[in-house]
């Protein structure tokens, strides 16, 4: 679905964001890019959307470079950016403006969406609330029916039981030849629903892996205390003892916090990293 070859990026000339990236995207998956502010989450989105070219390398989409903005490659892409500026029309006004760009886009899913999220096609863009523009952009994204939809900070604005309801709509949505990936901090309120995880950190890709990888390395339990003969990988001190990362020896059954999983790559990536050293790895 996607390819990332040895590509280098920077705003300016002295600015170098991504060196020699490297990425494989494969169809079928939700992927979570995680990464602190800064770490060129929504500019990685933009490279592979082709709203920004890189210097060196390249991002293929489909076997179209990105760059390129073939037709036929960026109809098969959605993005859905953060910061967002809707015109003043109707939302039956902006479909028929816009869906005929996605030869794919689907009507029927379109109003059940509009339906599920409690949008009316006969109201106005720019008198929506923020959350109800983020639904109708999401809403719009999954008809569109493309291949790659790109996601950026989708959660942000949702009340809690749009959250509920964003996840259950991603999930009876998206085809087995589409591939999402989603950039956010609000891990929580994704955990159910990405796998793979990536983690960029300072322009580089330094954390890739299934969830059925994750748990099959890694171990998730809290501790009453940190021992001599009981070391972590990475730990929080919280209520009730010590939240730990540690080597899956014993092949524990755990739940894998992705929150307590992003501090300890940031923290310790070389030792979160070493613990897949020895066991079997999933592709991604």
């Amino acid at each position: 679905m996607v390819q990332i070859e040895e590509l280098s990026f920077g705003y300016t000339r002295k600015q170098t964001l991504f060196d020699q990236l490297v990425l494989d995207l494969l169809p079928g998956n939700i992927y979570g890019l995680l990464g602190r502010n800064g770490a060129g989450k929504t500019t990685l989105l933009k490279v592979i959307a082709g709203l920004v070219f890189p210097r060196e390398g390249r991002s293929v989409v489909s076997g179209f470079e990105s760059r390129l903005r073939v037709p036929e490659c960026i109809g098969n892409i959605c993005f859905i950016p953060e910061e967002y500026h809707l015109p003043s029309v109707r939302i039956s006004r902006y479909i028929s403006l816009n869906a005929p760009f996605y030869r794919r886009f689907d009507h029927e899913k379109m109003s059940w969406l509009l339906n599920e999220f409690q949008l009316e096609p006969h109201q106005k863009l720019h008198q929506l609330s923020f959350g109800q523009k983020k639904k109708f952009l999401l809403a719009f994204g999954l008809s569109t029916s493309a291949r790659l939809l790109l996601m950026d900070e989708p959660t942000n604005g949702l009340d809690i039981p749009s959250k509920s309801q964003f996840r259950r709509v991603i999930a009876a949505s998206l085809t087995g030849e589409q591939s999402v990936v989603i950039s956010t901090h609000q891990v929580r309120d994704l955990q159910s629903l990405i796998d793979p995880v990536i983690i960029i950190d300072e322009g580089k890709i330094i954390f890739q892996h299934s969830l059925d990888a994750i748990s099959s390395a890694l171990s998730f339990e809290t501790i009453p205390e940190i021992k001599e003969n009981l070391q972590p990988i990475y730990y929080e001190e919280g209520l009730g003892g010590y939240a730990s990362i540690l080597p899956n020896i014993k092949n524990k059954d755990t739940k894998i916090d992705l929150e307590l999983l992003f501090n300890g790559v940031i923290t310790n990536s070389k030792g979160i990293n070493n613990a897949f050293a020895t066991k079997p790895q999933n592709s991604v």
